[in-house]
């Protein structure tokens, strides 16, 4: 189920499905080093507060109090008993904030309703009036987008501001974004401080950019070690680049004991989620035999997978040309069925 309570902001130019960033190693066709962190990120959505297992914003209500029945049909993807606890929850209680918030996201998406962003914005807002940092993280990248409201990049910044320092590491994390965005020593070194408060609250982009900021040294000492611990909790946390980036510094040793075999683990599992990249990293690593036993057709396979998401190689080309043409056959057989099933 794909929920979410903002669309959130991504560091183009890091690694992500279907791109093709990484540099390669004429030495070592397996290495590739970390793409560089772009000046001016566009849109991405980020977990929602009421994504099951979210560390940040609005959580449901805990001890003893009386369960929350709204947020409950929400996650389980009742969106119309949803809206209309939430609608009850605020009749019984003008100043319910996270009613409100809820309310605010089933406009916003469209869920169990028609989709509206200006009563999503009016909804925010109550809940922003309230102090609600989810709703103040929702109202700011609605602000920056112009939807539902006027367009407007500095009250947009303003309620991220006031959402970061409410505790919102969406907005931490998104607020880091445009910082980076400046090109001012300052600010990267703010924003370091910011994406080290969003991965905190275990936001996986953020944690992959924070271990981008370690490798390159960009707003904080350059720690190769801490840049591999990022990574590798961003993976943990489903980041697809995290995920390759730490497969990458495993591979190479690089911030952690070089491990072939369990680097070619996390770049197989990021490659069966389509990341084409790691499909042409898994392809190297068949066709050399580093880390997993040596297949030609595998490496054919994943090989042709990745060209299809744009991501062609030479050097593999060059090495898989003397497969027979029933074993380029069989390989394009697999490629396609992989991709149908994926």
């Amino acid at each position: 189920m794909r929920m979410r309570i903002a669309a959130g902001l991504v560091l183009a130019g890091l690694i992500v499905p279907g791109q093709a960033l990484a540099a390669q190693s004429a030495a070592d066709p397996t290495k590739a080093a970390p793409a560089d962190v772009p000046k001016k990120p566009p849109m991405r959505e980020l977990p929602s507060p009421y994504t099951p297992n979210y560390a940040g914003g609005a959580r449901p209500p805990a001890g003893n109090r009386p369960p929350d029945f709204a947020y409950g049909a929400y996650q389980r993807g009742q969106y119309v008993t949803a809206f209309r606890e939430a609608t009850k929850r605020i009749e019984a209680d003008r100043k319910d904030a996270a009613a409100m918030t809820l309310l605010g996201e089933l406009y916003n998406q469209g869920l169990g309703i028609r989709q509206d962003p200006v009563k999503a914005a009016e909804w925010y807002r109550l809940a922003a009036a309230q102090n609600d940092s989810a709703a103040m993280s929702s109202l700011g990248l609605m602000t920056l987008d112009g939807r539902g409201v006027v367009k407007d990049p500095k009250e947009g910044r303003r309620w991220l501001e006031r959402a970061s320092e409410a505790g919102s590491p969406t907005a931490a994390y998104n607020l880091a974004l445009l910082l980076l965005g400046t090109g001012s020593p300052q600010d990267e070194s703010r924003a370091a401080t910011l994406f080290q408060k969003a991965a905190e609250g275990e936001i996986g982009p953020a944690q992959h950019a924070l271990g981008v900021l370690y490798l390159q040294g960009r707003g904080l000492p350059k720690d190769p070690a801490k840049a591999a611990e990022w990574f590798r909790r961003a993976a943990d946390n489903g980041d697809l680049a995290g995920e390759v980036e730490f497969a990458i510094l495993l591979f190479n040793g690089n911030g952690l004991p070089k491990d072939e075999v369990r680097a070619a683990r996390y770049f197989l599992h990021a490659a069966q989620r389509g990341n084409a990249i790691a499909q042409n990293r898994v392809a190297k690593i068949y066709a050399t035999g580093r880390g997993l036993q040596k297949s030609p057709l595998e490496a054919a396979v994943w090989n042709l997978m990745a060209a299809q998401q744009g991501l062609s190689d030479a050097w593999l080309d060059q090495t898989l040309s003397g497969l027979s043409s029933e074993e380029k056959a069989r390989a394009e057989r697999i490629a396609a069925e992989r991709t149908e099933t994926r």
